[in-house]
């Protein structure tokens, strides 16, 4: 069984977010896509980060009645900071190494990769799906991959991703570009401003209901 991992803060989620997910299953015919939000990110700051009881709430209520998205709080349930080579290796052998696992990150934060905790052990824990993302060319992605993960990486046009012939693939993905973003909604949000359309209305009534993010 296929299965795609989303990870983030999601602080908050927002249709960027899952319109992504769900382009990426339907490209793939990924069986599910976990949700798992980050308890104890290392590369964020946890100024404007809200509990997370709140950013759990907001994905339930945002993934509610789509059979493919499912939670996870794993990286809530591990002690210490949510580093993703810990939370894949451990998902790995709770899900018993029977499933391939897609992990799905944008391609701005697949750039970011050399500065994750033994971030070349991912390739061997799962395959990546790299989400376009608006400002950012897919031939960063080719230099990043060839440069800091291993130059036997190559474009294959079949499957529109890298094959390597040890490691896992990295597939790339054109999705609908929705330039929307958590720090965005975030400001709006202190700033009295309007966040409609940004992300699902459930979403914004509990932020209004629960007073979230009303300062930077």
């Amino acid at each position: 069984m296929a299965v795609g991992i989303m990870g983030g803060t999601f602080n908050p989620i927002h249709f960027g977010h899952l319109r992504a997910a769900e382009e990426v299953a339907e490209s793939l015919q990924l069986a599910q896509v976990i949700f798992m939000p980050a308890a104890k990110p290392p590369h964020k700051s946890e100024v404007g980060l809200v509990s997370f009881d709140h950013r759990w709430h907001m994905l339930e209520l945002a993934t509610a009645g789509n059979p493919l998205f499912v939670l996870s709080d794993l990286e809530y349930q591990l002690p210490g900071i949510s580093y993703s080579v810990e939370t894949l290796s451990q998902l790995a052998k709770e899900r018993g190494g029977s499933e391939e696992l897609y992990f799905v990150l944008g391609l701005d934060a697949f750039l970011e990769l050399p500065t994750w905790k033994s971030y070349r052990e991912l390739f061997s824990l799962c395959h990546f799906v790299v989400v376009a993302r608006p400002g950012f060319s897919p031939e960063s992605l080719d230099a990043m991959l060839k440069t800091q993960v291993s130059a036997s990486y190559s474009f294959d046009f079949q499957v529109q991703g890298y094959l390597h012939p040890s490691l896992h693939t990295v597939y790339y993905r054109e999705v609908t570009l929705l330039d929307i973003s958590s720090s965005t909604i975030r400001k709006l949000l202190a700033e009295g401003g309007s966040v409609r359309y940004l992300l699902p209305k459930k979403v914004e009534e509990y932020i209004q209901q629960q007073g979230l993010y009303q300062q930077l």
